[in-house]
């Protein structure tokens, strides 16, 4: 059976299609959604079988996922972070929401949740109304990768009507949210005594400092 195709408001994203959303993430389902940067795919952080289904979507094992959190606020963050000093919450406080991947040691939380000793983890807080509502309404992160593409020329789709079209028949719906981005966020580790830049992308983590 074909995916849902579903096109919100990118800037006022209609509550009843959130919901719609809510109940095919609940029931298990992948979605692949806008963001500030790129479209991403991904699932309920809390659903171990999805977070399974996605990483055969994305070739990976579980045991190598290196996938990010979608949260809705700071406090969100807290739950999956081991600890986060007071100059890190202040970077944070000024650069989230934004086009940035942050790295971090992980809580106990985060084996309990995904069955694997995981030691980092990736939260990201973007700047865009679609996965914010989504996130908020579901009441825990999303577990997500960026949409990438095989053509060596063109890195990311930015067409939603095309990602559809290539991912139809692997996830349950693709949110149509107008043309994306194709400039990844940015990654920084800080998970050492200074942050680590570990790749430029769309966010400027330098005018944070």
């Amino acid at each position: 059976m074909a995916a849902i195709f579903l096109p919100i408001h990118p800037k006022n994203p209609e509550p009843r299609k959130i919901s719609q959303v809510i109940e095919i993430l609940h029931q298990g389902g992948i979605i692949i959604y806008p963001t500030d940067t790129i479209y991403g795919i991904g699932c309920d952080l809390t659903n171990r079988k999805s977070i399974e289904r996605l990483c055969k979507i994305m070739g990976v094992k579980p045991q190598k996922l290196d996938l990010s959190f979608i949260c809705n606020d700071l406090s969100h963050i807290s739950e999956y972070v081991k600890r986060i000093d007071t100059p890190v919450f202040k970077i944070l406080k000024k650069s989230l929401p934004g086009p940035f991947t942050y790295l971090f040691e992980s809580s106990s939380k985060v084996p309990k949740i995904l069955d694997i000793n995981k030691k980092t983890v990736g939260i990201r807080i973007p700047n865009h109304p679609i996965p914010t509502a989504i996130v908020a309404q579901l009441g825990n992160p999303l577990i997500t990768s960026s949409i990438k593409d095989d053509d060596k020329i063109k890195a990311y789709t930015t067409d939603p009507e095309e990602i559809y079209e290539d991912f139809k028949n692997e996830v349950d719906l693709v949110i149509d949210g107008g043309p994306g981005g194709n400039v990844p966020s940015t990654v920084v580790d800080f998970t050492g005594n200074e942050p680590v830049v570990i790749r430029n992308g769309l966010g400027d983590f330098q005018s944070y400092l």
